[in-house]
C-alpha cells in the first residue's frame, strides 16, 4: 500500500497535469516559466522525485503541444527550453528515447525550415539537436538519416544571427566526430555551403571543414573550386579561414590542382575581364568598376596565399615555379586598377627574390632575375609590365593572353 505521503504527491501530480490540460496559452506560459526556474539543471532522478515518478507524463504533454503548435508560428522558446531540461538532465536517456520515438528529431529539423518561426526559437531547436547528437553515435546517425545535414546547412546559410550560426557550427562539428557512417555527408554539406551569401556562414564552414578534413583524410574534388571561389570575398576573416584551409589542403592529393588554380587566379581570363571592361565603357558610371572587384580581390588573395605557401615550404615554391608563378605575379603587379593586387604580388616576389639572392631558392631567383631590373619599385614594375606585356590591363592590349 502507498503511504499517505506518496498519495499526496500523486494527487499533486494529477492536479498539476489537469491544470496543464485545461490551461490556455497564457496560463501554460506561466507554468513553463515556473518549471524552468525551479528545475533548471536537475538530474533525471531529481525530476522524477519532483513529479512523483511521473515526469514522463509531463514530457509527453510538452512534446504533444510542440507538435500541435510549431506549424502555427507561435513562440516556442519556453516550450523548447522546458523539453531541453528533460533531455539534458543527467541519466536522461529514458526521456531522450521517449522524445525521439514520437518524432521529436524530425520536428526540430522542420522548425529550422519554417519562415514564420522566430530566430530565437530556431536557436533553441539547434541546442536540442546538439543534446541529441552529443548523446551518442546512433543519435547522430538518426539526425543524418532524417535529412538533418541538409536542413542544418541550409539554416546556417540563411540565418541572420551570428550567435545562432555559431550554435549551428557546434552541431555540425559534433556530427562530424564519431560518425563514420555519415561523416562524408557532413563533409559534402560543408563544401556546399562555401558559395553561400552569408560571410559568417562561410567563415564557420571553412573552420569546420578543416576539422572534417583531418578526420576524413581524403578530399572531395569539389573542395578546390569551392575554396578558390571563396577568395573573392571582401571579408578578411573569411579570406583568412580560406587560406588556412588551403595550407591544410596542400598536404593532400589535391595539391597540384590547388597550386595550378592559385597561379591561374593571378591572371584572370581575357574574355572575362574584357567583358567587364566593355560594360564600363558602355556605362559612364564610375560605380561600374565594382564589376571588376571580385576578380581583383581573388587575384590579391591568391598572391597572398602563394606567398604564405612559398615561405613555409620550399618544395611548394619549386612546384609553383614550374607553373610560371613569377610571370603571373608580375602580371598581377601590372594591375593598376587594384592596389592590393600589386602590393600582395610585390611582397611575394620580394621575399622570394631576397631568399634567392642568399642562395636559398636559386630557381626562384633565376626566374625572377630577368624581371627584377633597376626598376624595382612597384610603380616601375607596373610601367614595365604595361609597356612590354599585352594583357587585359595594358593600354594598347590587342592579345587575348596575359
Amino acid at each position: 500500500m502507498t503511504s499517505v505521503k506518496e498519495q499526496a504527491a500523486i494527487s499533486r501530480l494529477l492536479s498539476f497535469l489537469q491544470d496543464w490540460d485545461n490551461a490556455g496559452k497564457v496560463t501554460r506560459s506561466h507554468i513553463l516559466n515556473n518549471f524552468i526556474e525551479t528545475n533548471q539543471g536537475k538530474t533525471a532522478p531529481e525530476l522524477e522525485q519532483e513529479f512523483s515518478q511521473g515526469a514522463s507524463l509531463f514530457l509527453v504533454r510538452l512534446t504533444t503541444w510542440l507538435r500541435l503548435t510549431y506549424m502555427t508560428g507561435s513562440r516556442l522558446d519556453k516550450l523548447l527550453r522546458s523539453i531541453g531540461i528533460f533531455l539534458s538532465a543527467v541519466s536522461s536517456n529514458r526521456y531522450l528515447v521517449e522524445f525521439l520515438e514520437v518524432g521529436g528529431a524530425l520536428t526540430l529539423l522542420e522548425i529550422l525550415a519554417l519562415k514564420k518561426i522566430e530566430e530565437e526559437d530556431k536557436k533553441e531547436s539547434i541546442k536540442l539537436l546538439q543534446v541529441i547528437a552529443n548523446s551518442g553515435r546512433k543519435y547522430k546517425e538518426l539526425i543524418c538519416e532524417s535529412y538533418g545535414v541538409r536542413s542544418i546547412a541550409e539554416f546556417l546559410a540563411k540565418s541572420k544571427s551570428e550567435e545562432t550560426q555559431e550554435e549551428v557550427q557546434i552541431l555540425l562539428d559534433s556530427l562530424i566526430h564519431s560518425n563514420p557512417k555519415y561523416q562524408n555527408q557532413v563533409y559534402k554539406g560543408l563544401i556546399a555551403l562555401l558559395p553561400c551569401a552569408s560571410p559568417k556562414a562561410q567563415q564557420l564552414s571553412l573552420q569546420t571543414l578543416r576539422t572534417a578534413q583531418s578526420i576524413i583524410g581524403t578530399t572531395h574534388p569539389g573542395i578546390v573550386d569551392g575554396v578558390l571561389k571563396v577568395l573573392r570575398t571582401m571579408h578578411l576573416e573569411v579570406q583568412y579561414e580560406a587560406i588556412e584551409l588551403i595550407k591544410d589542403l596542400v598536404n593532400y592529393d589535391v595539391c597540384p590542382a590547388l597550386l595550378k588554380g592559385l597561379v591561374a587566379l593571378l591572371r584572370p581570363s581575357f574574355e572575362e575581364t574584357s567583358k567587364q571592361q566593355s560594360q564600363i565603357v558602355s556605362d559612364s558610371s564610375v560605380l561600374q568598376l565594382t564589376a571588376h572587384l571580385p576578380l581583383f580581390l581573388q587575384q590579391a588573395a591568391a598572391a597572398k596565399a602563394i606567398g604564405i605557401l612559398a615561405r613555409g615550404n620550399t618544395s611548394l615554391a619549386e612546384e609553383m615555379l614550374h607553373l610560371r608563378v613569377v610571370h603571373s605575379l608580375m602580371a598581377a603587379m601590372g594591375n593598376m586598377d587594384h592596389s592590393n593586387s600589386q602590393r600582395q604580388a610585390s611582397l611575394t616576389l620580394e621575399v622570394r627574390w631576397a631568399a634567392g639572392r642568399r642562395g636559398g631558392h636559386s630557381a626562384w631567383a633565376r626566374q625572377s632575375r630577368p624581371l627584377a631590373r633597376p626598376r624595382s619599385t612597384l610603380c616601375s614594375y607596373s610601367q614595365w609590365w604595361r609597356s612590354t606585356c599585352a594583357g587585359p590591363w595594358g593600354r594598347n592590349s590587342t592579345s587575348s593572353s596575359v
